[in-house]
């Protein structure tokens, strides 16, 4: 399997390249791909050193497969010219999404989607990827009516810049600013752009990729997203109001049984999710489950995640996975 991986400088790139290596996925030949003023730089993967092309040298080379961490733009100019020649890729970017004609893609929910013919296939946010894991089998069992969401998002989420930011403050050191305030021992609710009425650009995620990926735009969903000074992953506080009666002790049953998801749940013992124990995993790790005694037919569930991993670089590996494991990456394009 011939497999480019663009964006391979940058912090989800990164990351990208360590899970392929610790999947062990079946790359034959590695292309490792980034902008201009990258190209050149050495990367070792798997004890062997490979030299970074630029985008247009890396579309001769016609990959396979194709993961994209590039951002936006880059996605939107470049992915068809890698599709054009036969790659499939697996966008990690906002820029296909809400695409009627893109498939946005959790393994764990809807990979039976694709087909041989999806050639621009797009991975969901962060945020929105590990929450959808753990409300997936709930929706289905007992049919989820409402969500408010809480967010307590990684700086890793906004990239490089923003950790370097954390570490400027914390040794009260001056430099860049990723955010425009103050990170270290502090809260912004601001991820993202603000938006007609109110709601920042990772809030409407939250509600518009929910909707795709559980197939359900009748879900009244609502979103507070806010950035703290951690690294190890994103914690989310979700309420959750199904039309139907359920079981506390069958909704952890049921989460216990469902792929990727780790409940850690035992309050007497002081154990649940934290992100400094879910950096590095590949889990979504759900806990605090208990009902909301204020609404009928309503729940409360803390879940916790390592954004770089599950929440963008492990969702699209596992992408890829499927894709190989069913046949469904063929690239017989003639050029």
């Amino acid at each position: 399997m011939k497999v480019a991986v663009v964006g391979a400088t940058g912090m989800v790139g990164t990351v990208m390249l360590n899970v392929l290596q610790e999947r062990n996925f079946p790359v034959s030949e590695l292309i490792l791909v980034a902008s201009e003023r990258s190209a050149g730089k050495e990367i070792m993967f798997k004890d062997k050193t490979y030299t970074v092309v630029n985008l247009q040298d890396a579309v001769k080379m016609r990959p396979d497969i194709a993961l994209f961490s590039a951002g936006g733009s880059t996605s939107l100019e470049w992915a068809p010219k890698f599709a054009e020649v036969g790659t499939t890729v697996i966008d990690n970017s906002s820029a296909w999404r809400m695409n009627p004609d893109n498939k946005l893609i959790v393994p764990e929910i809807n990979a039976s989607q694709l087909t041989e013919e999806d050639k621009i296939i797009a991975n969901p946010n962060c945020s929105t990827i590990q929450m959808v894991v753990a409300l997936a089998p709930l929706h289905e069992k007992y049919g989820i009516k409402r969500l408010v969401i809480s967010t307590y998002q990684s700086i890793t989420g906004t990239g490089v810049k923003a950790v370097r930011q954390l570490e400027n403050e914390f040794d009260k050191k001056e430099g860049d600013m990723a955010y425009p305030y103050q990170i270290h021992k502090n809260a912004l609710p601001h991820c993202d752009v603000f938006e007609e009425g109110g709601y920042t650009k990772e809030e409407l995620k939250l509600v518009r990729e929910t909707h795709k990926i559980l197939n359900d735009p009748s879900i009244g969903i609502t979103a507070t997203a806010v950035r703290i000074p951690v690294v190890g992953g994103h914690s989310e506080a979700v309420n959750i109001e199904f039309e139907n009666h359920f079981e506390v002790s069958d909704v952890r049953g049921l989460l216990e049984e469902s792929p990727g998801i780790t409940v850690q749940d035992d309050i007497d013992n002081n154990i649940y999710p934290m992100p400094f124990y879910a950096k590095g995993k590949d889990d979504v790790f759900v806990g605090r489950i208990r009902r909301d005694l204020s609404q009928a037919n309503s729940l409360n569930l803390w879940i916790v995640s390592d954004n770089l991993r599950k929440g963008a670089a492990t969702n699209a590996v596992q992408i890829a996975e499927h894709l190989v494991a069913h046949n469904l990456v063929k690239n017989d394009v003639l050029v």
